[in-house]
């Protein structure tokens, strides 16, 4: 049961002290060092973690991606991560511009073990941790600070001779205080600068020292905070590359990390789709895409994001959320009218000027960046309105609908959706749009018609062929185009009906091309639309007549008993 007072059992995190702190000002110009932890952090915070085909499968990928640094396990502890760390050295899976990583504890053997694991790699980064924050010192180790400090220079020493006595391969040394977001500063410089002063990192000789947020507890801006004190205080600052590992239990994980950054960190580990124990790591996926928007080149390629989702839930067997960012099926998916009108109006603005800034609404980066199409953009349910049906029509049939049209239509579609509580796909829409509007060909049908016109005279002349419930009647009339030598036409036939606006274009391209025409009529004192679709604009517009007219006489209680008679 959830407290009233939660302070009497929970206390909250303690803030830094850093009144002139310079991070806020500060914007990311240019991607970190990345480090993918996926066959490690990830691997071990699934149900079944993955085999050797799948971590190989996921490793190629990383590469793909353009991944130059990947921890791919935790050799001495684990048999399956010895054997996987062998057969990518023996069966030289690892490309020249790539360095792995390992971790591993500090302790004497398990280090023994891990160069072991790496004899013959021509790159490798040997990451060791212990951990550093005061309740683990007193709870789960039991050593004071002086006992601590000295694990982490022992395993530096035995790392740094075996390195020494393994020329043969590019090292890198890497250490972690454990827990540092929870570790005192003062003391986490402390422990990092013994460290420093057995490993003697130089200028052209650079360590890592990554500070983890291993279990997430302050909001992310203490985290920046605590890198910002951390980069200032800590000696020979050139020397190091500055790395985080964030987690995210508190959801903020991606937040963090951008403000790391922003305060002064080089290097970032995390993994796909922010796949990690408890909560997970920080998403590099969507860390990477939110560079990206911002022009800032991550220097990884997610340009066919999908098939890269679809292997990682492949090798997780873990489903990457519908609505997750830049990835899931849904995320460029929207059902709300009100977005869906504004995103139509902007891919307009964008076709219009395609050169310009990305700039549509509800759209913080082009789908095509990341290898999706704009067909799933728009999906219409109860909750859709006109903008997304009339995209809809565009994108997918060829329809523009006129606006007072759109909103027209709109109420038909909506009437479906209440009716069926589901999502109205494209193809339920437009056979909505062809039932309600293009098969109105009753109790008017155009037959045939000719036109005819004498010479230096604006006038045409046209006669047209009309079935009539199954009775077909020549209708003529004169003006000074077709449509209005065929309203003409009707009127003098008995119809009240004209022309209120009109709109056409063509549709497909090519042999295939067809007119398109959309009619709004004045019959009998009532606005109604009809649309009529022909190889030829002239029969197009006419059918579209018809088509109003038929939809009008559709809904008078009298509609059966129109005749030819009754036309005149």
């Amino acid at each position: 049961m959830m407290l009233t007072d939660p302070a009497k059992k929970y206390r909250p995190f303690v803030a830094v002290d850093l009144p002139d702190r310079q991070w806020p000002s500060k914007r990311i110009e240019t991607a970190p060092i990345w480090c993918s932890v996926d066959l490690r952090d990830g691997n071990q915070s699934l149900i079944d973690p993955m085999d050797q085909e799948r971590k190989q499968r996921l490793f190629d990928m990383l590469l793909k991606i353009g991944f130059k640094e990947i921890e791919v396990g935790f050799p001495s502890a684990s048999q399956t991560d010895f054997d996987f760390v062998r057969s990518l050295i023996e069966q030289e899976k690892i490309p020249d511009d790539v360095t792995i990583q390992v971790l591993t504890q500090a302790r004497p053997h398990l280090i023994e073990r891990t160069f072991e694991a790496l004899k013959g790699v021509k790159n490798a980064i040997v990451h060791v941790y212990n951990a550093t924050d005061p309740m683990f010192r007193r709870v789960v180790f039991s050593v004071d600070k002086t006992e601590c400090i000295q694990i982490a220079i022992d395993a530096t020493a035995q790392i740094r001779d075996l390195m020494a006595a393994n020329p043969e391969t590019n090292w890198t040394f890497q250490y972690s205080p454990e827990l540092f977001t929870t570790t005192e500063m003062d003391f986490a410089v402390e422990i990092v600068e013994a460290v420093m002063d057995t490993f003697g990192p130089s200028v052209d000789n650079k360590m890592i020292v990554n500070l983890p947020a291993t279990v997430e507890v302050a909001t992310p801006n203490n985290y920046a905070d605590q890198i910002e004190w951390f980069c200032r205080h800590v000696k020979k600052r050139d020397t190091l590359i500055v790395s985080v590992h964030p987690h995210n239990d508190r959801g903020t994980g991606v937040a963090a990390a951008e403000l790391t950054l922003m305060a002064g960190a080089d290097r970032v580990e995390g993994t796909l789709f922010g796949n990690g124990e408890r909560t997970g790591n920080v998403d590099i996926v969507t860390l990477a895409m939110n560079m990206y928007t911002q022009g800032v080149n991550p220097q990884l390629d997610f340009s066919n994001i999908t098939p890269i989702m679809r292997e990682a839930e492949y090798c997780n067997q873990l489903p990457v959320h519908p609505r997750h960012p830049y990835v899931g099926d849904l995320v460029f998916t929207a059902f709300s009218g009100s977005h869906q009108d504004a995103i139509k109006k902007g891919m307009a603005d964008r076709r219009a000027h395609p050169d310009a800034i990305w700039d549509v609404p509800y759209l913080p980066i082009d789908p095509l960046d990341v290898g999706r199409s704009y067909e799933a953009v728009i999906r219409v349910n109860s909750q859709s309105g006109k903008g997304g049906i009339s995209y809809l029509l565009e994108q997918e049939h060829g329809i523009e609908l006129p606006r007072r049209l759109s909103i027209e239509f709109s109420q038909v579609v909506q009437e479906v959706a209440d009716r069926t509580g589901k999502e109205i796909t494209s193809q339920m829409i437009y056979q909505a749009f062809a039932d309600e509007y293009l098969e109105q060909r009753s109790p008017l049908g155009l037959v045939n018609h000719r036109l005819s016109s004498e010479p230096d005279s604006p006038k045409v002349t046209l006669e047209a062929i009309v079935d009539i419930k199954g009775q077909r009647q020549t209708l003529t009339g004169e003006g000074n185009g077709p449509l209005a030598a065929f309203i003409k036409a009707l009127v003098a036939s008995g119809q009240d009906v004209e022309i209120i606006d009109y709109h056409e274009h063509s549709r497909g391209q090519g042999a295939d091309a067809e007119a398109i025409a959309y009619v709004e009529v004045r019959i009998d004192g009532k606005a109604v639309f009809g649309v009529g679709t022909d190889e030829s604009i002239t029969s197009a517009s006419m059918k579209g007549v018809l088509s109003a007219i038929n939809r009008h006489h559709s809904t008078q209680p009298a509609a059966a008993n129109v005749t030819a008679e009754s036309l005149g």
